[in-house]
């Protein structure tokens, strides 16, 4: 359906052509974006300047603090000419904020999230003041602790989060009991969850004693709690779960609780790792996950 509010608006409710990924450059202060088409709905524009989350965009668009070519917009979905329309968000040309990645290191007892209904601890509050807006490139439950990024390349955060790169995580557990090497030979293989079988996994076994077995887990994918359920499938539990690794960068000793903005060769080595890794990534709606 087309939806042309007043003149001189160019948008419309249609399905959009295929288009590359964004390219964002810099002409003067003022977004411009090349891409196939220069056509993106208004949330999407928004989000992937790097002003604010999708979700804030909406948000916004739907307040009537969002500005097409001098007329309130409301229609989140509306598509617009990115080189050609004018975007204002209160008032201001929509700038195109320079891309930054940060790491955390997640302490236990936080939430992955930015407002928390229950008042709960959120990882924000580790992060330092005054930075851009930056979205968690996955989630961490309350009871995971460590390496957990944050960006506003949403390009970059889909590519790490999308289940077709198969970009590994590594994980150290401490599971209940005794767990054999036939246990350990099953998570490897793939173990049957409730939303289907689990790909391949590399396991090593770091440690054991009488009640505990210490384990080191990759896995290329990323399901919601899905370290925990593969180790219940083998008839264990989960005392505690740690994430080392993200690809090729790891969290190394860096304090819990501690925050710091990834170096240029360490954000090359992510974009280089989820280009050479199996499949090409699809954009993702929700990159919500938590191990």
């Amino acid at each position: 359906m087309t939806g042309v509010s007043a003149p001189g608006f160019r948008f419309q409710r249609a399905p959009p052509p295929t288009s590359r990924p964004l390219r964002i450059l810099h002409h003067g202060a003022i977004l411009r974006t090349v891409s196939s088409t220069h056509k993106k709905t208004l949330d999407r524009a928004m989000s992937r300047a790097g002003a604010c989350s999708r979700s804030e965009a909406r948000a916004a668009i739907l307040a009537g603090r969002v500005l097409v070519n001098g007329r309130p917009v409301r229609d989140p979905d509306a598509w617009i000419d990115i080189v050609r329309d004018k975007v204002l968000l209160d008032g201001e040309p929509l700038r195109a904020v320079p891309k930054e990645v940060w790491l955390l290191h997640k302490p236990c007892g936080y939430v992955t999230t930015a407002d928390d209904e229950r008042d709960r601890a959120t990882v924000y509050a580790l992060l330092p003041k005054g930075l851009p807006w930056l979205a968690p490139v996955g989630r961490l439950d309350l009871d995971t602790s460590g390496l957990l990024l944050f960006t506003n390349d949403s390009d970059l955060a889909n590519a790490i989060t999308a289940p077709t790169t198969k970009l590994q995580k590594t994980y150290v557990v401490v599971c209940q009991g005794r767990i054999e090497d036939s246990a350990a030979r099953q998570l490897a293989a793939g173990v049957t969850l409730h939303d289907g079988p689990t790909r391949p996994a590399k396991v090593r076994r770091l440690a054991a004693d009488a009640t505990t077995t210490t384990l080191e887990l990759v896995i290329g994918e990323g399901r919601n709690r899905q370290v925990r359920r593969m180790i219940e499938a083998i008839g264990s539990h989960v005392i505690t779960l740690h994430r080392t690794q993200i690809g090729p960068l790891q969290l190394g000793d860096e304090p819990e609780g501690h925050a710091r903005r990834l170096t240029t060769a360490e954000v090359d080595a992510l974009r280089a790792a989820v280009r050479t890794t199996p499949g090409r990534h699809r954009p993702r709606t929700n990159r919500g996950r938590s191990r």
